[in-house]
């Protein structure tokens, strides 16, 4: 994330942009944007980072002309999140709030209470936007989270907070 601040740090509109991308995981390939296999318009784009399609298109040509942002916007895949619709597959969603987002194990001592209790997980995945600081652990589970469980995920380590959706 650092390096794609400091490719734009002259253009804040364009990193504006570029933050988009990365976080919606829009690649970039010759200076045309794509969310997997889907090309995506610079019109498009601009409407959802509020700025002009010609910053759009200044943003994708600078990463496509730049190999250090290339390399990273040229393998960027979007990824499906089960949190939202984890109620209509018969899912629990379970959200952890890091102490320290950059703490080893806090994943491994979860899916542990999460296995010891008989329940299997169907998605993990850390949600970054760029800053560890704001880091979340989303834990889709298959079936109902009993609440008796909670408490055990609180004690693991590196867990501030825990929301269950």
């Amino acid at each position: 994330m650092d390096a794609v601040r400091e490719g734009f740090s002259k253009f804040p509109s364009q990193e504006k942009v570029a933050m988009l991308l990365l976080r919606q995981g829009i690649r970039v390939e010759g200076g045309t944007a794509y969310c997997n296999n889907i090309e995506q318009s610079d019109a498009a784009i601009a409407r959802a980072a509020g700025v002009d399609r010609r910053v759009v298109r200044s943003t994708l040509d600078r990463i496509s002309d730049t190999p250090s942002l290339d390399r990273v916007f040229s393998k960027l895949q979007s990824m499906l999140l089960l949190a939202n619709v984890a109620p209509e597959i018969n899912c629990t969603t379970v959200e952890i709030i890091p102490t320290d987002a950059t703490m080893p194990g806090i994943l491994a001592d979860i899916t542990d209470v999460i296995y010891r209790n008989g329940l299997s997980v169907r998605q993990a995945v850390v949600d970054d936007p760029g800053t560890r600081m704001d880091s979340h652990l989303i834990v889709v589970v298959d079936g109902h989270v009993p609440p008796e469980l909670l408490p055990m995920m609180k004690q693991c380590r590196g867990v501030l907070s825990i929301i269950l959706r």
